[in-house]
């Protein structure tokens, strides 16, 4: 679709083993549209982190189209899909990657940084992020200093702070306590409907996926909605 934000088409994606070719993604076709939420389930091993790097043009597939934003991602060189990735995409991953040498703030604003923004616009964005996420009292906190449902807080800040397009979660309440994993689905549905992205979340949990706009299922190597 021209208008989706996200536009998979026959994505094919294969791994060599010693043994075997395994073929995870046998022509995954996915449309996500502005401001939509869609869960992404599948047993272990289906390939569902293979679909979502594919996506946020992390790997390379073996066949395939991914547009973004109407962009043909796999047109462009490293250099270009760097750009078009820390433009339009945000990522979450189930374990935060935090800093643990920088506080809440700084983590949030490092991304923004390194795409060139100074350092005071950089912190100022960083802090409204996390307000948003109710941990405006904990700018100044260590990871360390922080609970599991908070780093993850500011993880979704950091992968939101650049306003992208399309946002990508990899598991992002696995690690979580059922109560601490309700929160952080709850401020980070709040946060993608606020800022306008499409989000596709990958997850285990029917219950969280259920709660979002429709939900997709990996399967044989194909999206099929559920």
């Amino acid at each position: 679709m021209s208008d989706a934000a996200l536009s998979i088409r026959g994505l094919v994606r294969r791994y060599q083993t010693d043994a075997e070719l395994i073929e995870v993604l046998n022509g995954a076709d996915l449309d996500l549209m502005p401001g939509e939420l869609v869960g992404l389930v599948g047993p272990s091993g289906s390939g569902k982190s293979s679909l979502l790097h594919a996506a946020a043009l992390l790997e390379l597939p073996d066949a395939g189209t991914v547009h973004i934003a109407g962009v043909d991602g796999l047109a462009l060189g490293e250099r270009g899909r760097t750009a078009l990735r820390r433009r339009e995409i945000g990522f979450v991953y189930q374990f935060h990657h935090l800093m643990p040498e920088l506080n809440a703030m700084d983590n949030v604003a490092l991304p923004r940084m390194i795409a060139g923004e100074g350092r005071v616009q950089a912190r100022r964005k960083a802090s409204d992020w996390l307000e948003r996420l109710g941990l405006g009292a904990r700018l100044s906190h260590l990871p360390a200093q922080l609970s599991g449902g908070e780093q993850q807080r500011v993880a979704i800040a950091r992968a939101l702070v650049g306003e992208p397009r399309v946002l990508l979660a990899d598991e992002p309440t696995g690690n979580l306590d059922p109560a601490t994993s309700d929160q952080v689905f709850d401020a980070l549905a709040s946060a993608c409907r606020e800022a306008g992205a499409a989000a596709l979340i990958a997850t285990h949990n029917l219950a969280l996926a259920g709660r979002m706009d429709r939900v997709v299922t990996l399967e044989n190597g194909r999206v099929i909605a559920a």
